[in-house]
């Protein structure tokens, strides 16, 4: 696997080696002693699994202390735009985002660690995406942040349908009004 940190070093993004053949292709999704090399943690928990129509946006969710989660993501069919943001007040990066295009064929994932909002646009039709979580849902917990506030800036690709999403991801404040992420 090739592990490489982002413009927010503390996102990291994941190539695994994909062995492809006549049958079809392998590769491994998680392996604990080369994640734990690159400082992600073996903490996970749960996992999620999520089906989206092209132009649906998910997020920007996060949780707070105790509860704070790290995810890890991959796109199983279809491809997504996947955002994170530093949501940690003091932090030197805070309010920046980076973007990552995942997908069913390059096999890419993407670690947003504790303190990041996450959100993702999917960019086809019937997109499944898993991804495991360090901590278990916790709703009294659960915080987001304006899927497209001007001040966080994010460059959401350009779609031939309307952007869709739920109306409480919607109604998220923007980025001067989150509650402020604290370890």
């Amino acid at each position: 696997m090739i592990f490489t940190p982002t413009t927010l070093p503390e996102v990291i993004l994941i190539e695994p080696k994909v062995f492809e053949d006549a049958r079809g292709h392998f590769y491994e999704g998680y392996r604990r002693d080369a994640f734990a090399a690159h400082g992600i943690p073996d903490e996970f928990v749960q996992d999620n699994y999520s089906r989206s129509a092209k132009g649906i946006v998910r997020g920007l969710h996060y949780q707070i202390a105790p509860k704070a989660q790290a995810k890890l993501l991959h796109v199983i069919r279809g491809a997504i735009f996947d955002v994170a943001v530093d949501v940690r007040r003091g932090s030197p990066t805070f309010g920046r985002w980076v973007g990552e295009r995942l997908d069913s064929t390059t096999h890419r994932f993407l670690y947003v660690p504790v303190g990041f909002a996450h959100g993702f646009c999917a960019l086809e039709s019937d997109t499944l995406v898993m991804y495991k979580v360090t901590a278990f849902y916790a709703p009294a917990h659960e915080r987001g942040l304006f899927w497209d506030d001007p001040v966080v800036g994010i460059e959401w690709p350009p779609l031939d349908v309307e952007y869709a999403l739920a109306d409480r991801d919607r109604a998220f404040p923007p980025l001067k009004d989150v509650v402020p992420f604290s370890p």
